[in-house]
Parts: C-alpha cells; sequence; structure tokens
C-alpha cells in the first residue's frame, strides 16, 4: 500500500501527463502576479531593505539579485523574497489550508528558474502542483493550536514544485520529500499576537529550506520512509487526514480555491470589515468618531482571537481587529497606509480602538472553513444602533475580487518602489506569462 509520501511523489512523478486547464493557469497566473506584488511592496520596507541589502542586493535595484549567477544563491533569493511577500500581510492564501501557499511556492521556483531556460508554462505548472501539493497537505492537518502555519506545509509545497521544474521521477520526489518533511519549523503563534517580527520571516526560511532540501537530497542524504505523515500525524499536527488530502487529486486544483486580500492585515480581521464597509457607505454619521459609543462585534474562533486594543506595534496592528475597525474608521481606507506606526500612535485610533470588543459566536465558528462570517453593531451615543453581516470574506473563491482590483492592489504595491510605467509592464508580462520564455519574465522585474 502507497504511504502519503509516495501518493504525493506518483502525483509529481506524472504530472507531465497532468492535464491542467486554461482556467487553472489563469488562476495561477493571477496568484503569481499577486505573489510578486507583494514582494515588491514589502521591499519598501525599511528593514526588509537593510535584509536585502546585508544578503547582497543592489541598493539601487534590490531585483537585479536575480540576475547574479555568482554570488545569490537560490535559498538566499528564497529566503529574500519570501520574507519581504509577507511582511505587509497582503499575500494571497487557502482557506481550507488556512495558511499561504503562494508564497510559499512562489519565491522558491522563481529563484531556481531564473538564470535557466524554463518557459512560462513550465513555471506555471511547477507552481500548480506545489500550490496543491502545500495546500493539501495543510487542509489535511490538524495544527498544534500554539504553532503558527507559516514555515510547516509549505516548505512541501516549494519542494514539490521544485521536484516539477527539476523533472525528478517518482522515486527522486519522494526521497526529497521526506527529507524537506523534517526540515519543518517550529513555529509560534504568539509572534503574530505580540507583533514579533522574526514572525515575517517564517515564510522566507521555508523557501529556502526547499532550496536546503534539494541540495541534501543530490549529496546523497535520505530522510524518513513517510515523513509526512510522521512530521503531520503526531510532530506538529495532531492528526493527517490522508482521504481529504488526496481527494480529487489531479482533477480539483487548489489554485482554484484560493483567495486574496485587498485590506492590509490578517485575513481573520476581513468579515467584520468588509461588514464594517457596508456600514460606512451607508451611514455618514459614522465620520463622528465622538459620537460612537461602542463597537460590537461578533465572529468566528479564530477572529476573536486578534482582540489586543492596545497592539505594541504595526505587526500587532495586523492581528488586532480594534485596530483594524478604527483605522479603517478614521482613514476611510484599509489598505497597506492605515497600517503603519504613524497610524498606530495616532490618538484618535488608539481611542477608537478601546471602545471595540469582538467575541465567538460559536454558531458562525461551525460554518467556517466554508464561509467566515461576522456581525457588526455600532452603538451611538444617542442611542441610535447601526449593524450590519456578512456571510463569508470579500476576495475568496466563493466571492471573488475583479480583476481590475487585482489590478490596482498590485498597482499600488509596485508603485512603492517602481514608476507606473513599469509596474503595468511587469503586470501585462506576468499575465501572459505562458507565453513567454521565463527569462523574458525575469528582465522585465529586472530592467
Amino acid at each position: 500500500m502507497e504511504n502519503t509520501v509516495t501518493k504525493f511523489a506518483n502525483f509529481i512523478g506524472k504530472s507531465k501527463d497532468i492535464s491542467i486547464s486554461n482556467a487553472t493557469f489563469h488562476s495561477a497566473k493571477l496568484i503569481v502576479t499577486d505573489c510578486l506584488g507583494a514582494i515588491i511592496g514589502g521591499m519598501a520596507e525599511p528593514e526588509v531593505r537593510k535584509l536585502a541589502e546585508s544578503e547582497g542586493a543592489n541598493n539601487k535595484n534590490l531585483f537585479k539579485i536575480l540576475d547574479d549567477t555568482k554570488n545569490a544563491a537560490d535559498e538566499t533569493i528564497s529566503f529574500l523574497f519570501g520574507t519581504a511577500g509577507t511582511v505587509l500581510e497582503m499575500d494571497e492564501g487557502h482557506q481550507f489550508a488556512k495558511g499561504h501557499p503562494g508564497m510559499h511556492v512562489f519565491p522558491a521556483l522563481l529563484a531556481a528558474a531564473r538564470n535557466k531556460e524554463f518557459l512560462g508554462e513550465e513555471f506555471l505548472k511547477a507552481f500548480i502542483i506545489g500550490y496543491d501539493v502545500g495546500a493539501r497537505i495543510g487542509l489535511a492537518s490538524n495544527l498544534n493550536p500554539n504553532m503558527h502555519p507559516h514555515g510547516t506545509w509549505g516548505g512541501l509545497g516549494a519542494a514539490a514544485g521544485l521536484a516539477v521544474l527539476n523533472k525528478m521521477d517518482t522515486q527522486q520526489a519522494g526521497e526529497y520529500l521526506n527529507i524537506v518533511s523534517s526540515l519543518t519549523l517550529a513555529t509560534s503563534r504568539k509572534t503574530m499576537l505580540e507583533g514579533a517580527t522574526v514572525r515575517n520571516s517564517y515564510t522566507g526560511v521555508s523557501n529556502k529550506m526547499a532550496h536546503i532540501g534539494l541540495s541534501l537530497l543530490k549529496a546523497g542524504f535520505t530522510g524518513e520512509s513517510d515523513g509526512i505523515k510522521s512530521i503531520f500525524d503526531g510532530v506538529v499536527s495532531s492528526r493527517f487526514d490522508t482521504k481529504s488530502a488526496f481527494d480529487l487529486i489531479g482533477r480539483r486544483f487548489e489554485v482554484n480555491r484560493n483567495y486574496f486580500k485587498l485590506h492590509a492585515c490578517c485575513r481573520y480581521n476581513h468579515a467584520a470589515l468588509d461588514a464594517l464597509w457596508k456600514l460606512i457607505e451607508n451611514h455618514r454619521e459614522l465620520k463622528s468618531f465622538d459620537l460612537i459609543k461602542e463597537i460590537k462585534i461578533k465572529s468566528y474562533n479564530l477572529a476573536a482571537e486578534l482582540k489586543d486594543q492596545n497592539p505594541r506595534n504595526v505587526l500587532a496592528c495586523k492581528f488586532s481587529v480594534p485596530f483594524a475597525i478604527s483605522t479603517t474608521l478614521v482613514n476611510l481606507d484599509s489598505g497597506v497606509m492605515s497600517f503603519t506606526e504613524a497610524m498606530r500612535t495616532n490618538k484618535t485610533i488608539q481611542k477608537l480602538c478601546q471602545k471595540v470588543v469582538i467575541e465567538e459566536d460559536p454558531l458562525m465558528t461551525e460554518k467556517t472553513p466554508d464561509l467566515r462570517p461576522a456581525h457588526v453593531k455600532i452603538f451611538m451615543e444617542d442611542g441610535t444602533t447601526f449593524e450590519a453581516s456578512v456571510t463569508t470574506n470579500r476576495g475568496d473563491w466563493q466571492d471573488p475580487y475583479s480583476e481590475k482590483d487585482l489590478q490596482q492592489k498590485f498597482l499600488s504595491l509596485s508603485t512603492r518602489l517602481w514608476n507606473r510605467e513599469k509596474a503595468l509592464n511587469v503586470y501585462s508580462q506576468s499575465m501572459q506569462l505562458e507565453q513567454m520564455p521565463f527569462n523574458t519574465f525575469i528582465k522585465s522585474i529586472i530592467n
């Protein structure tokens, strides 16, 4: 009987024979483009620029590191880009895996393909398979509640993508997955709640580990017999549901069930923010912040966990429903510039935060992961109340954003570093990726 790793290895080994629809390729291009936008935007942050320069990137053009064949190792680029793509909390995700497969796979593949003769279509296929393996391990796992999902199953997604890119057979792919399984990080969930920014590096380290695992494989190192089952059915996860991991594999691709983010904060804030926007659009009275007495929010368990009214830094702000609600009310915006140190210390926002409380509604929790509901009720000083509900987050596969919305997001992030002309050119290239050599796409990013 095939074990877990062998089943995934067979999927990888036979990937050249798997039929992938144009719609699935299109979904993959949207995700790749979104990941790149998040990376470019993240590179504008001071600590990421310092990290990039310490890793050998050119301080005038950080993306020239993609053209550095002598000094920049693939694992270095994977680490840098994976970290940059996480720092703004704008990377896409997968609600069933409860994590972010795209940013765990794209940097590793980008680094591996940058100076080789790959076609864009080959890259996209490797990305689709890598995303699928990572997401399926995520959705089948029940991670320990104190663990953060970044840096866990995502490394296996990157490894799967690299296995496809390197045309590994079943035996090679299986040994590779077994090795990378043991390179899973022991990530702490408290980092996101406390605003410990080391959390932003987990995705970068995970991408890097996929490349380190590849070096170990080539050197003759080996892994245990079923590393995925071992690690995700007893070490970092209490159980691994093999049936769900392989349900419709090769026929249902997980890139078609992802979500995109326009609010620059943890996904668990988004349902409450979507409900809030309904209220903002219909009630001008909410512009008078002093007239707001209290804001009560009910949502599912993971959202109710984000209750910090006094976040200590910008990362903690992104994991605080009170802050997300307050900064959105004050700025009438929930993008990157609403989650900055200046906003964290804004007295009006701080005062509003003290009026926002969130609690779990068990009936809403029961509806996850298929739906992500929230109910927002605002009490005014004169006794008036305003309330709104949503059944799921905007941006997921059931209520997707338009491609125009996603293009605007890409431009808003990429123009933090680039001029609009270059940003539009790269966007256009990425959305036609299957029609060109991958090196052509890389040149558009570097130049």
